[in-house]
This record gives C-alpha cells, sequence and structure tokens, in this order.
C-alpha cells in the first residue's frame, strides 16, 4: 500500500465490527437497518459489503476545472450508500430505495449508456464501465445493488457524480482488485462522460479525496490535494433554490464547455501558439508563461465581447463550419448560433485567481479573515451570474436573502441554472440567519416550493469514500 500521502492511498477498507463503528458514524443506525431489510426484501439475501461516496460543495472555483484550473470544494455528509450482493450470474440487477427510481438490470458483459436519457441506473453504469474498462474485462461477475442516497438530484452538490463514485468502488470491490485514490477519481472523471456531459474532476476528486475537518485545493494535470484550513469563525451553509438542473438533461453544461475551448484556440492563435493543439484555458496560460492577470489583459486585446457567430471562428481559425463542427464541438453544441468567447475567458480567468486568493487568505488567516474570504465569494457569483450566466433569478434573490441576514458571501454553487448556494455566515449568527432564510425565502416566496425540496443547513467539511464489510 502506498504512503506517500492521502491521494495515493488506496480506498479505506473497513473490516467488522470497526466496520459497523464507523458506517453508523457516517449514515446513522436507522438508515442502515433499513437499507439492509429493504435489500433483504427485494433479493431475498443480505449485502456482502456496502459503499459510501459523499457528495460536495464547491465553496469557489465554479466552472473552471474542465478548464484546467483549481478548486476548492468540501465533502459533505450527505452521500450515496449502496449495498452489495456480488452474485455467480452475470447479471446487475440494480434498485433504489427511492420509488421514483425504478429498478433496472443488464448484463454484466453487455453494458450500454443511452447519452440521451439520464437515467439514474445510467450514472451507475458509467462508474461500472469505467472500471470494467481500465482492467479490459470482459467476464465480469454479477451483483444485486440497492442504492440509497440523501443528496438533493440536481441540486449542485454532485449527487450524479457521487453515484459514478459509488458504483466505481462497488465494482472494484466486488472484483477484489485495489487503485489510489486519484486512480479511482481519474477513472471516474472520464467515465462519467458517458453521460455525454464534459465536465472536469473536481466532483469525482473531492468525493474521493475528502479528509474529515479540511476543505481541499484540488489541482489538476496531476490530480493532487491540498488541505485548507477553513476558519474556526464561520459555518458555510447551503441552501436549495428548489430549482432542479440536470446538466445532463440539457446543453447548458457541454455550451460552457465548448465557448471556453473555443476561446483557448483563439487565444492561443492570437499568440502564434500551435491552437490546434489546446483544448484549455489553463494551457494558453501555462505556454505563455504569465500570470491569471496578465491572461485577462490579452484577453481585453485578443477578443470582442460581441458574440462570436460559428462563420467568425471558422474565419479566425482557418477552418471550415464542417471542421468546427466535427473536430471541435461536442454533439449537442453543433447547432450553436453563438458563442461568448471574451465573458467566458474573463470569468475562467478570474475565478482562477479567486481560488489561489481564498487559499491565500486561509493560510495567513488574518483578523478579518472571514470578510475577505466572503467578499471574494460574492465576487464570485457577480462573475458567474454576468460573465458565465449560469445563474437564474431565484439563485440571484437567495444570495441576496443570505447577504442580508448575515452571510458575508453567498454564491452560487456546482454547475448553476438551478441548485444551491454556499453562503459564509459568522458563528454566533447562525441560529438567526437559519430563521430568518427560511422565513424570507421558503415561506414569503411567491413561487410554490415543495417541502421535500427545501433544503437550509450548516455543513462541515466531510470525509471521502468508503468500503464496508458486513459481517
Amino acid at each position: 500500500m502506498a504512503t506517500e500521502g492521502p491521494a495515493t492511498r488506496r480506498v479505506q477498507v473497513a473490516e467488522y465490527p470497526s466496520a459497523l463503528e464507523q458506517l453508523l458514524e457516517h449514515v446513522g443506525y436507522l438508515r442502515l437497518l433499513k437499507l439492509k431489510e429493504m435489500f433483504n426484501s427485494k433479493f431475498g439475501s443480505i449485502p456482502k459489503f456496502y459503499v459510501r461516496a459523499p457528495g460536495r460543495v464547491n465553496i469557489i472555483g465554479e466552472h473552471i476545472d474542465y478548464c484546467g484550473y483549481s478548486v476548492l470544494p468540501m465533502a459533505v455528509e450527505q452521500d450515496m450508500l449502496i449495498a452489495v450482493e456480488p452474485v455467480k450470474t452475470h447479471t446487475l440487477q440494480l434498485a433504489n430505495t427511492n420509488p421514483l427510481y425504478p429498478d433496472f438490470s443488464t448484463s454484466a458483459n453487455n453494458v450500454q449508456i443511452d447519452k440521451t436519457k439520464p437515467l439514474w441506473h445510467n450514472y451507475f453504469l458509467c462508474g461500472f464501465k469505467g472500471i470494467q474498462e481500465h482492467f479490459g474485462l470482459s467476464d465480469l461477475t454479477g451483483m444485486n445493488c440497492l442504492v440509497d442516497g440523501n443528496i438533493p438530484p440536481s441540486s449542485g452538490l454532485s449527487s450524479s457524480s457521487a453515484l459514478v463514485c459509488c458504483a466505481g468502488l462497488v465494482t472494484l470491490t466486488v472484483l477484489g482488485m485495489n487503485l489510489s485514490k486519484v486512480e479511482l477519481a481519474e477513472i471516474c472523471t472520464k467515465s462519467e462522460r458517458y453521460i455525454g456531459t464534459e465536465g472536469g474532476g473536481m466532483d469525482q476528486s473531492i468525493s474521493f479525496l475528502a479528509e474529515e475537518g479540511t476543505a481541499k485545493l484540488i489541482e489538476f494535470s496531476p490530480l493532487r490535494a491540498t488541505d485548507v484550513k477553513l476558519p474556526s469563525g464561520a459555518v458555510f451553509v447551503i441552501a436549495h433554490s428548489c430549482v432542479e438542473m440536470n446538466k445532463a438533461a440539457t446543453s447548458h453544461f457541454n455550451i460552457r464547455v465548448m465557448e471556453c475551448r473555443l476561446a483557448a484556440k483563439l487565444l492561443a492563435k492570437s499568440k502564434s501558439l500551435p491552437w490546434d493543439k489546446v483544448l484549455r484555458l489553463e494551457e494558453v496560460q501555462a505556454r505563455l508563461r504569465v500570470s491569471l492577470e496578465e491572461m485577462l489583459l490579452i484577453t481585453e486585446d485578443a477578443l470582442h465581447p460581441e458574440p462570436y457567430s460559428p462563420e467568425e471562428v471558422c474565419s479566425c481559425l482557418g477552418i471550415s463550419l464542417q471542421e468546427l463542427r466535427t473536430q471541435i464541438l461536442s454533439p449537442n453544441t453543433q447547432d450553436v448560433l453563438i458563442f461568448k468567447l471574451y465573458q467566458r475567458a474573463k470569468h475562467v480567468y478570474s475565478e482562477a485567481a479567486r481560488v489561489l486568493q481564498f487559499k491565500k487568505i486561509c493560510e495567513e488567516a488574518p483578523d478579518n479573515m472571514v470578510q475577505l474570504l466572503g467578499e471574494l465569494m460574492n465576487q464570485s457569483h457577480v462573475s458567474c451570474r454576468d460573465m458565465y450566466e449560469c445563474s437564474c433569478p431565484e439563485l440571484d434573490q437567495l444570495v441576496d436573502i443570505c447577504r442580508k441576514f448575515g452571510a458575508q458571501g453567498s454564491r452560487l454553487t456546482g454547475a448553476g441554472w438551478g441548485g444551491c448556494t454556499v453562503s459564509i455566515v459568522p458563528a454566533d449568527k447562525l441560529p438567526s440567519f437559519l430563521a430568518n432564510v427560511h422565513e424570507a425565502y421558503y415561506q414569503r416566496s411567491d413561487r410554490s416550493l415543495a417541502p421535500e425540496k427545501q433544503s437550509l443547513f450548516a455543513t462541515k467539511p466531510g470525509g471521502g469514500a468508503l468500503v464496508f464489510l458486513e459481517a
């Protein structure tokens, strides 16, 4: 077993009876008992092991992981929990404790993932297929799995990636194989793209690399995680806007990825770099060996604020429309008519700088630390709203309410277009903050907010994915 650090260690497998103690600490006795009973009722047997993978909240660094830049998330206590029994057949039997998600079964040796339908079981299949393809296996054993998740779906807290990670770890455990946490994160990042989203690696990385009591600066190429100690005098509060947005079900997310890719290519071309080899905005900075502040100035000079048409992009790069659509754009962005390259690049470079400033403030811990961190979060939301255009009226209203009632900073978190906000709140203001925000947003709203979607809670950094063996 590698011992260089948390990132190179294997995912912990906790033996019984200590497994029970750890599992109960994470998920609670009643939830585990209910899962075990439902598994027995569904499959007529008891699980052989359980796998848990947490969701996450991204404190700062939105929409920049797929551009190559560092992000600063932490795991939350909400998670995906799967009870598993390997079977001698070659059939995958998937069930969910939530009756809204129907049972599914398929051959373990013929996994097909339909990109046009982001159904719940497809996320499990992504993780399964990722491990299968990594080891080049063709004759896989089957398994019975019962999934229980308490991460609000389409909330920006990474319920889908947690399920992919959980499924990858389930498959690895059934096969009796070993991988480091970094290897697992990289495989699950790649395999989630089977569903059609061109995401970065933040969600999968924090699900595996998280540690209790600390946020993480996640860096890419190579993937690594560094502890970030958050201020002791403040609490991070998550609030759900009650607007759901499944990024695999729309083209919003992939359009932003493609806009950043095109911006990177045009910036590279403007500086006589080999633009055809450039995919991410970070690569332009690395090749030019300049600061983020200098990249913002280069963006001002090289790109114009007016939207680009596909024809103008082709003219700038000296390629045909056919080449643009088939060689650069993703399948669900080939018919996009305008690309806001200037705005997207400005957001990415400024947001990447805010992440580094956030980490620096946490390290130096000045007396006005909470205020300074809050200001960075506020700047992040303005950039997400105005330059990246990934907010929505409900998120903007919720952010305003959170700031009004004591948050030093508040911003959307996750992909956006719905989902949650994250706010930094002085610890002594927490009770009144929670009460006032609940009344102002959830009780006085002119929208119909279903009680089961209302979610407002303080959170602290949680641990990463774990395997628990049954007796």
